[in-house]
C-alpha cells in the first residue's frame, strides 16, 4: 500500500495516517519528496484495504502495490534520492546531476600504499576513497585483508586527504566495526542475499552501497535493497558490477540496460564499477564512459599505485596517470548529457 498526501498537507496529517497505520499492527515509512509526502506500508501479510485511508484529512491517494517490493519504488519519492556524505571537504552528494566517483585500491595492504592511493586519486579528482578492510575472497588461501587494522589505515587516509570512506562489512559481526569508521558501508555482490546482514545495515545511520550479485536479476537487486529499506535506513546507493553469463572474455558482463531500467523503477541512485565487471584494466575507462551516458549516478574504480604488486585484483586496477586521464575525458562525456564530474 502506498499513499500519497496532498502537496500542501500539515506535519499533523503526515503523523495521523502514521498512527492509523501502527493500530492495525503496520510499520508506516515516510518519504518526503520534492513535492509531497508518501507513506509506504510494510508489516501487512496481506493487502491492505485502501477506503480506510482515503478518507483522512490530508492524504490524496492510496493505491495497492504489487510489486514484492514497495519501498524502493520511484512513486514512493516521485523525485530521486540524493544520499549526502558529509566529509571535510564538504558534503558529498551522490545522486542529482554530480557524478561521484568512489576511487582507490581492492584492498588496503599498508598504511603508506592505502595514503598514497588516497592522495592519487584525490588530485585525479575522485571525491570518495575506496578500499577493502575485510576481503570475501573465492579462495580460502588468498589474501583477506587487514581487517581492523586496515580500518584504522583507511581513518588515517581519510584524515590525511578529507575523502570519505566506503568499505565492505562481510559479516554481521564485522559490521560495529565498519559503521564506526566508514562514511558508507558495502554489502558485496556475494553478500547481496544476505538478508540478516542487509537487515543489520538497514539498522545503521551509515548509507549503504549495495552490489548486484553476479547472478541476480533486477527483481532480486531490488528486493535487496527493500529488506535495508524496510529497517528504516533510507541511504542507498544501488552499485551495478557485472553478472556471470556464458561470455568468458572478460570478468563479468556488464548489463548497462540496468542503469536506465533501475533509474525508471526506482528513486535510488544507481552507480556502476566498471573495473569488477571487465576484470580487465584497458577495458575500465570504456565502460566507464558508457556508464555515465547510461545514466549512472557515480561510479566505482580501482586504483592502484603498482597494480603488478596488488594482493588483490591488480589485473583490472588503473595506475594513478591512467585514472587521471580519464577522469578528464569523462569530464566530456558528463557534460554532453548535462552533468558534470564530481
Amino acid at each position: 500500500m502506498l499513499i500519497v498526501m496532498n502537496k500542501n498537507a500539515a506535519a499533523s496529517e503526515v503523523e495521523a495516517v502514521c498512527g492509523k497505520i501502527r493500530k492495525l499492527g503496520f510499520t508506516p515509512h515516510a518519504m518526503p519528496g520534492a513535492d509531497r509526502t508518501a507513506i509506504g506500508i510494510t508489516g501487512n501479510s496481506g493487502p491492505v484495504d485502501p477506503q480506510q485511508f482515503r478518507d483522512l484529512p490530508g492524504v490524496s491517494q492510496a493505491i495497492p502495490v504489487t510489486k514484492p517490493y514497495k519501498l524502493v519504488l520511484r512513486e514512493i519519492r516521485g523525485s530521486d534520492t540524493v544520499v549526502e556524505i558529509p566529509s571535510p571537504n564538504g558534503v558529498v552528494r551522490i545522486g542529482g546531476d554530480v557524478l561521484p566517483v568512489m576511487a582507490g585500491p581492492c584492498a588496503v595492504e599498508n598504511r603508506e600504499m592505502i595514503i598514497a592511493s588516497a592522495k592519487a586519486v584525490k588530485a585525479a579528482g575522485a571525491t570518495i576513497l575506496r578500499a577493502g578492510a575485510f576481503k570475501p575472497r573465492t579462495s580460502p588461501y588468498a589474501f583477506q585483508g587487514l581487517g581492523r587494522e586496515g580500518l584504522q589505515y583507511l581513518a588515517e587516509a581519510r584524515e590525511e586527504t578529507g575523502l570519505p570512506v566506503v568499505t565492505e562489512a562481510v559479516d554481521i559481526e564485522g559490521v560495529d566495526a565498519v559503521e564506526a569508521l566508514a562514511d558508507i558501508i558495502q554489502i558485496g555482490a556475494r553478500n547481496m542475499q544476505n538478508f540478516s546482514l542487509l537487515k543489520r545495515v538497514g539498522r545503521s545511520d551509515k548509507p549503504v552501497l549495495l552490489k548486484r550479485g553476479m547472478s541476480a536479476t533486477l527483481d532480486e537487486f531490488l528486493q535487496a535493497a527493500e529488506y535495508i529499506l524496510a529497517e528504516g535506513n533510507y541511504n542507498v546507493i544501488l552499485c551495478e558490477r557485472g553478472v556471470r553469463t556464458f561470455s568468458n572474455v572478460t570478468r563479468n558482463t556488464l548489463d548497462l540496460s540496468a542503469v536506465p531500467i533501475l533509474k525508471r523503477l526506482t528513486h535510488l541512485p544507481v552507480i556502476v564499477d566498471p573495473s569488477h565487471a571487465t576484470g580487465i584494466r584497458t577495458e575500465v575507462g570504456p565502460m566507464a564512459k558508457a556508464a555515465v551516458a547510461a545514466g549512472a549516478d557515480g561510479l566505482m574504480i580501482e586504483v592502484h599505485p603498482d597494480p603488478a604488486t596488488a594482493q588483490s585484483d591488480g589485473p583490472q586496477s588503473l595506475k594513478p596517470d591512467d585514472f587521471a586521464q580519464l577522469m578528464r575525458e569523462l569530464a566530456r562525456i558528463a557534460e554532453a548529457v548535462d552533468r558534470r564530474m564530481g
